[in-house]
């Protein structure tokens, strides 16, 4: 392998450059702390309102210190005054409290009963029919028959669905929960079993 070494001349160029460089930087770095640019200059009213504002802090701060000192002196005579005058003012007002306590005396009211659906005693073997005395005084929502049955949201929904097709509920699907009111197949049915309730 044959490697081609360049003239000296170039060696000697990229050489002398590199210590030009190297020169000038360090030029640069000896001479930078003496030559001041526009934004190191300070006027002369810069520098006359930067003491005016120290002056001003040094003055608040002694009117500070002097301050904390009097409030110190002041508050070494009876450091517990304030307490003591808290409690003598708090002992007063239960003195004072005390002659004017009276004997508040509960006032009982009666109250009114409330009013229950009047469902005739129907024997709770038989839902559908429980169910149909119970919305022949006004429509209920199916969540409200599924509290009164104490039966699950499913036997709920299937006990209405076949009273529904079987004509003796109407559905209200225009509000929310749907409402169930009694027919006048179901009327019939609750009169029936009222007249004879041995029927099931």
């Amino acid at each position: 392998m044959l490697v081609e070494i360049p003239e000296p001349e170039v060696v000697l160029g990229v050489i002398l450059a590199f210590v030009v460089g190297l020169g000038g930087l360090y030029l640069y770095y000896k001479i930078r702390p003496f030559v001041k640019t526009k934004n190191e200059m300070f006027d002369a009213s810069q520098s006359e309102r930067l003491e005016y504002y120290e002056r001003q802090l040094i003055d608040m701060k002694i009117r500070l210190d002097a301050l904390e000192i009097q409030g110190i002196e002041q508050k070494s005579e009876d450091p517990n005054l304030e307490l003591k005058q808290f409690l003598e003012k708090l002992t007063k007002n239960e003195v004072e409290e005390k002659p004017t306590e009276q004997v508040i005396t509960p006032e009982i009211k009666q109250e009114k009963p409330i009013s229950v659906p009047n469902i005739l005693n129907i024997e709770h073997v038989n839902p559908t029919n429980y169910v149909l005395q119970l919305i022949t005084n006004k429509a209920m929502t199916s969540r409200d028959i599924q509290i009164t049955l104490k039966r699950s949201r499913e036997h709920t929904s299937r006990l209405m669905k076949k009273l529904f097709e079987g004509g003796y509920v109407e559905r209200n699907t225009e509000s929310k929960p749907y409402t169930y009111s009694i027919t006048e197949k179901g009327l019939a049915k609750v009169e029936e079993v009222q007249t004879s309730p041995s029927i099931a």
